[in-house]
């Protein structure tokens, strides 16, 4: 089990199952490559799995991959949480968390400024990408086939959105 509290509320949930863990590690790979390491793009943030963050409202919450640009946060906390909002924050969508995740974290996310949503919904095989504008989530667009696609805020590299599916035996 692991747990999160947001405005005082504790919300508790079996860990990851391996097709979820298996989404985030392909997609932190392929963001971390170029944009952390530099690698074929211009580097500049942090990418982390799972971090421990802690924001307005939540004492800590861990999204699943979330990011920073290093100009913000310029070096990564040894032995505490991480106390800046994150840049960008991409949640794994799964039957168990769906709900939660739109009725309590993606209003977290929005209340504290994060401003770049990723949502991946692993059952449809579709990434969303919103954007915040105002306080509200606007929706840049749904992808899921696309080999090549620019995806804010990583859209000065090319992302195969259609590779994070391959092990599922669809394609």
């Amino acid at each position: 089990m692991k747990g999160e509290i947001i405005d005082g509320v504790l919300y508790a949930m079996t860990r990851p199952r391996a097709g979820h863990q298996h989404r985030v590690l392909r997609i932190s790979a392929d963001i971390s490559y170029a944009f952390e390491r530099g690698r074929g793009g211009p580097g500049g943030w942090w990418i982390l799995p799972e971090p421990g963050i802690e924001l307005a409202g939540a004492p800590e919450v861990s999204p699943d991959i979330a990011g920073w640009r290093r100009e913000r946060l310029p070096e990564l906390p040894r032995d505490s949480s991480i106390a800046v909002v994150p840049d960008w924050v991409c949640e794994v969508l799964s039957p168990g968390t769906r709900s939660y995740h739109f009725l309590r974290k993606r209003p977290l996310y929005a209340r504290v400024g994060v401003s770049f949503l990723w949502e991946v919904d692993n059952d449809a095989q579709v990434l969303t990408v919103n954007q915040l504008e105002n306080g509200r989530w606007v929706e840049l667009g749904s992808f899921g086939e696309e080999q090549s696609v620019r995806l804010p805020p990583f859209d000065a590299v090319s992302t195969d959105v259609r590779g994070w599916w391959e092990d599922l035996g669809v394609l």
